[in-house]
């Protein structure tokens, strides 16, 4: 049975450290992607949430535009994409669609749809393409998806989404386990 995946791009499709040696070159430090405990890397600058913001919109195209595949997903969602329906629901501000499209061609990556809605707050974009899984490496994010939406979310591992998860959330560290809880479940959900 055809299923709608829900998946949320960077630091799921995208390398979770991709922003780091930015920060690095522009900020004069010496991060290394295990320092990254916090979802909100502001804390890492001595600038005012503000101005890291300020610094976030100035080179967010040029960071999403050379970021790095995660491994395994090129594979993963090229296996997936003919028996089900490839949504990404982003929290890119929506200026970037065109620029996200784009890179998905250049990555030769699958989409059937691609949702740039400016917030962390997927839960209605979830609702509203009535996806049956969601896949995210936010941690307050895969939470209240599961939650909200009562689907599986699976939860890539990262150094700044170690919180408890309930039930319904599922962590996985890579890909090819992310796509062996999935075949099973689909099996189960046929």
């Amino acid at each position: 049975m055809r299923k709608k995946f829900g998946i949320d791009i960077d630091g799921t499709v995208t390398s979770p450290d991709t922003i780091v040696p930015y920060m690095n070159q522009d900020f004069g430090l010496s991060l290394s992607y295990s320092d990254i405990k916090e979802y909100d890397l502001s804390v890492h600058v001595d600038i005012s949430k503000s101005d890291f913001a300020k610094w976030w919109l100035d080179n967010e195209a040029r960071i999403y535009e050379a970021s790095p595949l995660t491994k395994e997903v090129r594979a993963v969602l090229r296996e997936w994409e003919s028996a089900h329906d490839l949504f990404f629901i982003s929290a890119r501000s929506k200026h970037l669609l065109e620029l996200t499209k784009e890179w998905f061609v250049k990555q030769d990556l699958p989409f059937h749809h691609i949702e740039l809605i400016g917030s962390h707050d997927k839960i209605n974009a979830a609702k509203q393409y009535e996806v049956d899984i969601f896949f995210e490496d936010k941690h307050d994010n895969a939470v209240a998806i599961c939650e909200q939406c009562k689907i599986p979310v699976i939860l890539f591992n990262t150094p700044y989404n170690q919180e408890p998860v309930p039930e319904g959330v599922i962590r996985v560290n890579n890909w090819s386990e992310a796509k062996a809880w999935v075949d099973t479940w689909l099996k189960e959900n046929a």
